[in-house]
């Protein structure tokens, strides 16, 4: 469980999408303080998640070979499988030149509670539904998983933590920092996307179908 967490939360922190949209946020009037909602926001949503799940398994670890262990590993499957298609897609598509959304012409005039819905809109659904039946696995009588659920949330959150940080105490360095970043990002956007979906992809496929053959 805890190196699955640890790698979906790497892919959710270095999410393209997301990570560009909070640094036009951050980029925008009072850019710290709708970056905090956003943080918040990004949080808020991957906590609740977590805490459906573990309201659903009573904090218990999903026992082998069940209907509901079966059901967990099922979605990881097909986060998996989606992962991979959308690398591929993204492969043969290449690297396209994209209109900026229209809400970056309102960032200026958003509110916190925008910026913070933004961050749930904004979220990779597929890897947080692939934390989620990883997260069934936890069992909350062990310091051990919930150590492992706190690093999952910090890691999924740690790159806008790192840039709101930096925003803060330093904003004549974050703003040319950041502006450096997002230009790397429109660049790199397809690169980045392929690696991820591929990688994170390809783990979750061949983890889920070897548990999935020992459960027979």
């Amino acid at each position: 469980m805890v190196l699955d967490l640890v790698l979906i939360g790497l892919g959710i922190t270095l999410e393209p999408f997301p990570l560009t949209a909070f640094i036009l946020v951050l980029g925008a009037e009072r850019g710290v303080i709708k970056g905090l909602a956003f943080i918040l926001g990004w949080l808020g949503c991957l906590i609740a998640v977590a805490a459906g799940v573990l309201l659903l398994t009573g904090g218990q670890p999903l026992r082998p070979a069940t209907a509901p262990s079966t059901a967990a590993l099922a979605v990881k499957l097909a986060a998996g499988l989606v992962l991979i298609g959308l690398g591929f897609y993204q492969w043969r598509r290449g690297a396209r030149p994209r209109k900026p959304p229209a809400w970056t012409a309102r960032l200026d005039r958003m509110s916190l509670w925008a910026a913070a819905g933004l961050a749930a809109f904004l979220q990779p659904w597929v890897l947080v539904a692939a934390g989620a039946a990883t997260i069934g696995s936890a069992s909350l009588s062990t310091v051990g998983d919930w150590l492992a659920l706190v690093a999952y949330f910090l890691l999924a959150t740690s790159s806008y933590l790192t840039m709101e940080l930096y925003a803060t105490f330093a904003p004549g360095p974050a703003e040319a920092r950041l502006r450096q970043l997002r230009t790397w990002m429109d660049t790199h956007r397809n690169q980045v996307i392929v690696a991820l979906s591929l990688l994170l992809g390809l783990w979750l496929v061949g983890k889920s179908c070897y548990l999935l053959a020992a459960a027979q």
